[in-house]
């Protein structure tokens, strides 16, 4: 818990005191610490993300060499784009995703799919605009030497509890060897999210070829 108040504040340029709505209307997450108010940047990530609320470029940053971290779209053409994906609730379409996810034979797919529905308890991962990414309060980090990013495109839509109200047709799984890399992929899809084009190559269901087209397009102008 490194950042005070000032810094939440700064990084998604508000006022103090809508920080402080936030924390009460819309479950900001924070700590106290010797009576002042803490916030963790890997947890301010991933409330944005799932908001879907603008954030400083700053916070997208993660520490190490920008080389030695994937790009979302490469991740994206690894992990792939799964056209088609059944099921009328969360439960059965996380079971069909899961069995098609591009993971390593030794990877208990039964149980990735009982984290991902643990974390849906909680709190709905959908971002609005027919969009979720699915994940657990901590990354998943399973032994596999690359990154992936899947996203799966549903045959119907499903009622998902999204913020918006709307139901879900596009779902984000991300697959990372470290919290590090987790975390750098996170950042950066929270950002093309905010692209029109790639929002709106994911709403018509476009070919694999077009939303990667604009999910690289909507990457290069990343600050």
């Amino acid at each position: 818990m490194d950042l005070h108040i000032k810094d939440a504040a700064r990084l998604f340029n508000v006022a103090e005191e809508v920080v402080h709505q936030w924390m009460e209307e819309r479950g900001l997450p924070a700590c106290t610490v010797n009576g002042k108010c803490r916030f963790n940047r890997q947890e301010l990530l991933e409330w944005a993300t799932v908001t879907g609320t603008r954030v400083d470029p700053e916070l997208l940053q993660t520490d190490g060499a920008p080389d030695a971290l994937p790009r979302i779209t490469d991740a994206l053409v690894a992990g792939g784009v799964l056209p088609g994906i059944s099921g009328t609730d969360k439960e059965a379409v996380f079971a069909a995703i899961v069995q098609r996810l591009p993971l390593p034979a030794a990877v208990d797919r039964k149980f990735l799919q009982q984290v991902l529905l643990a974390r849906e308890a909680l709190g709905s991962t959908g971002v609005g605009d027919g969009i979720a990414i699915p994940h657990p309060r901590n990354p998943i980090v399973l032994n596999v030497t690359r990154p992936t990013v899947t996203l799966a495109l549903l045959a119907n839509p499903v009622d998902y509890g999204a913020p918006d109200n709307k139901p879900v047709t596009s779902l984000f799984v991300l697959i990372s060897p470290t919290v590090r890399v987790h975390l750098h992929l996170l950042s950066r899809l929270a950002y093309i999210l905010h692209n029109t084009d790639f929002k709106t190559a994911l709403r018509r269901q476009a070919r694999a070829e077009d939303i990667l087209a604009a999910a690289r397009h909507a990457e290069n102008h990343i600050p």
